[in-house]
């Protein structure tokens, strides 16, 4: 097996490892219900009113660990799981989404940079490939470049959510406190899903960079 192989299959344990203790923290920080009584659509609620964001509605979206902001229409949505429970599980993902929303209301400067990138990785995750394809089969070294510098947009992408990501967790953290959402023993259970849900962008940023170096450049050189 080729040393290409060999670092994708690795890649691809890491990820599936990621989500593995995403699903597991989730589940154990779902077992309990927090004193605070708070779901986490209230949690989300509590504090985006009051860091000033009650312009900023929060919305009930299908499916489990399908939460997110949106920056478009600006808004908080919630998986069912999140937005009607009141568990250290709900309210860590809750305040996390709102941490997201409060750094596009300040205009943190990495947020800004992965808004401005993303429509580019969205067409560049598949394009690249596509420009590979086409230069492996007509053996035109330019169009591997091209595959090359596209790609490079997938890996920014994946490299500027890091610091947006982990700047998202870190002010989950403090207004959880700052709101008196958690108890310190369940502060702790917060933040084990919450680093558990980093890592997955972690092997998302080490992948992408392990697959252009793995399997990309050897393919331009020829070797296996």
């Amino acid at each position: 097996m080729s040393i290409t192989w060999i670092i994708i299959i690795a890649m691809l344990g890491a990820g599936f490892a990621a989500q593995a203790w995403v699903r597991s923290a989730h589940k154990k920080g779902s077992n309990v219900r927090v004193s605070s009584g708070l779901t986490g659509a209230q949690a989300a609620r509590v504090v985006l009113d009051g860091e000033g964001l009650s312009s900023v509605p929060v919305e009930r979206v299908p499916g489990q660990l399908s939460d997110h902001y949106d920056p478009r229409s600006r808004t908080v949505r919630l998986s069912e799981s999140t937005f009607d429970h009141p568990t250290p599980a709900a309210i860590a993902i809750a305040t996390h989404e709102v941490g997201h929303a409060i750094q596009h209301a300040q205009a943190s400067a990495f947020f800004r940079l992965r808004s401005a990138v993303a429509p580019a990785a969205m067409v560049a995750q598949w394009g690249w490939f596509a420009l590979l394809i086409i230069g492996v089969m007509l053996g035109a070294v330019g169009f591997v470049w091209m595959a090359i510098a596209v790609y490079l947009i997938v890996i920014a992408f994946h490299v500027v959510t890091l610091p947006v990501e982990f700047d998202a967790s870190r002010r989950a953290g403090q207004l959880m406190q700052r709101y008196q959402l958690v108890t310190a023993g369940e502060a702790q259970q917060t933040k084990t899903v919450l680093t558990a849900a980093a890592s997955t962008y972690v092997v998302a940023a080490i992948s992408s960079v392990a697959l252009l170096l793995a399997y990309v450049l050897p393919m331009l050189g020829g070797r296996e």
